[in-house]
């Protein structure tokens, strides 16, 4: 598995992103779509939350966390593929928009599944728990220097 620095280095984050963008997009498509505030809220939020909750549970720097949150986008994704079904019965999508962003959902689930077994099987605790070595030692005329930077 790639080293991960930032939570944009995970694909499941990455194909959430472009899963909510397409929701996005089919949305302002339809005027009737978007005039239902309350399922397009709705669906905005979940599509939202499947990247979010991989962002937020990455930025813990803790790996129970991180797990936890994965699974809460997993959660997510689950109630955007419920509302995908009350868009296509209302009529706001087609069964082949639908279809296609049914797919794209389950599939960042299943892949985000796979990254909760790993994290569950690796001794990697996250990064809260990293001991980082100073990089530099401080002298003498840098405190020097600080003092007269501080005194000017």
């Amino acid at each position: 598995m790639a080293t991960i620095n930032r939570f944009e280095d995970i694909e499941a984050w990455k194909q959430a992103r472009t899963l909510c963008k397409l929701f996005f997009d089919t949305w302002k498509a339809d005027l009737n779509f978007s005039r239902d505030f309350e399922l397009l809220n709705q669906m905005k939020k979940s599509s939202g939350s499947v990247m979010d909750n991989i962002a937020e549970g990455f930025g813990r720097g803790n790996r129970k966390e991180f797990i936890y949150f994965l699974g809460v986008s997993k959660g997510s994704g689950s109630e955007f593929r419920s509302q995908l079904y009350r868009a296509m019965d209302q009529g706001y999508i087609s069964k082949e928009t639908f279809d296609d962003l049914y797919t794209k959902s389950d599939l960042i689930s299943a892949k985000t599944a796979r990254f909760i077994d790993y994290l569950n099987r690796t001794d990697i605790r996250g990064s809260r728990y990293k001991v980082e070595e100073p990089t530099e030692n401080y002298t003498d005329q840098e405190t020097i220097s600080f003092e007269n930077f501080e005194n000017n």
